[in-house]
């Protein structure tokens, strides 16, 4: 009788471990600092003068120079979403997107992004405008 409760006791403790391991792996996290460095025109054949443009870590805005830090799980992802617009009557829009795999990031890396705004209506139409953007991302330890 002791017997069999020592061989349920140790089975049911075997189970235990091993169905809690894939849990405790899968819950890793880290945190990871994304700056937005800088939006600059680089290249403007006669789109316009007037800009706003805007740079997104995962859905949020964030100003030149301001970063978010990021609670993120070890096999996620960060998205990064560059914009411009040039401000006149009919605005002219350009945007460029990257996801980048939080296993492949080194402690610190800068993501450069190529955003191309087009004329769209009058005598410059299809003259093309180019944005330079920078992110900084960064393991926090």
């Amino acid at each position: 009788m002791k017997w069999n409760f020592i061989k349920f006791s140790v089975l049911l403790v075997l189970v235990f471990i091993l169905s809690s391991q894939p849990l405790l792996a899968a819950g890793k996290t880290e945190k990871v600092k994304v700056t937005f460095v800088s939006a600059d025109l680089i290249d403007n054949n006669s789109v316009g003068n007037e800009w706003w443009w805007g740079g997104f870590v995962n859905g949020k805005e964030l100003a030149d120079g301001e970063s978010v830090t990021l609670n993120v799980s070890s096999t996620g992802t960060i998205k990064l979403h560059a914009e411009a617009q040039e401000q006149d009557s009919i605005p002219d829009d350009g945007e460029a997107t990257t996801t980048l795999k939080v296993s492949s990031l080194k402690t610190s890396q800068n993501k450069s992004m190529t955003v191309k705004v087009v004329e769209n209506r009058g005598r410059y139409s299809g003259n093309t405008a180019s944005w330079k953007f920078v992110f900084k991302i960064e393991k926090v330890k």
